[in-house]
């Protein structure tokens, strides 16, 4: 579990809502806990702190006000909970790439190979915001690998 988490405090404003939703996809992408309305967090590294922070830069061009903290949360329970919550958003997404793969073989040739390729790039985005590796993670490449694409 990490000491400290790189936070990230935003507003937008309401109009237009193009900033708005390109931000929760941006966030969406990096994985965040979200701990309230505008305010997500990661566990800080060199690599979320800076994306956190261009991101940041990119709500105040939009507009809109951001803001990044380093914070420890008040006791270790908390952290654990934040850590837990992004395992779990992770495992759930490694276990639905696991089953799709598990679906695969009654496709064609053609149609497993595809859906290799695609899984394997799904795996990799999943994994650049898997900052807990859980089970599933292993489940999910094996799976992958699994697919017969003769």
């Amino acid at each position: 579990m990490p000491g400290e988490w790189v936070l990230l405090s935003y507003r937008l404003p309401r109009e237009p809502s193009t900033p708005r939703i390109a931000t929760w996809r941006k966030l969406k992408r990096l994985g965040v806990a979200q701990l309230n309305d505008g305010l997500v967090a990661l566990p800080d590294d060199a690599h979320t702190r800076e994306q956190l922070e261009w991101l940041a830069a990119e709500i105040v061009e939009a507009g809109g006000t951001a803001t990044t903290w380093l914070a420890r949360p008040g006791t270790v329970a908390i952290g654990r909970e934040l850590a837990e919550e992004l395992k779990a958003a992770r495992a759930a997404e490694y276990d639905a790439i696991r089953q799709e793969a598990e679906q695969t073989g009654g496709l064609g040739a053609a149609a497993r190979r595809a859906a290799k390729k695609r899984l394997r790039a799904e795996l990799h985005r999943v994994g650049r915001r898997d900052y807990f590796p859980t089970p599933e993670r292993g489940l999910a490449h094996d799976a992958v690998a699994a697919i017969v694409d003769e």
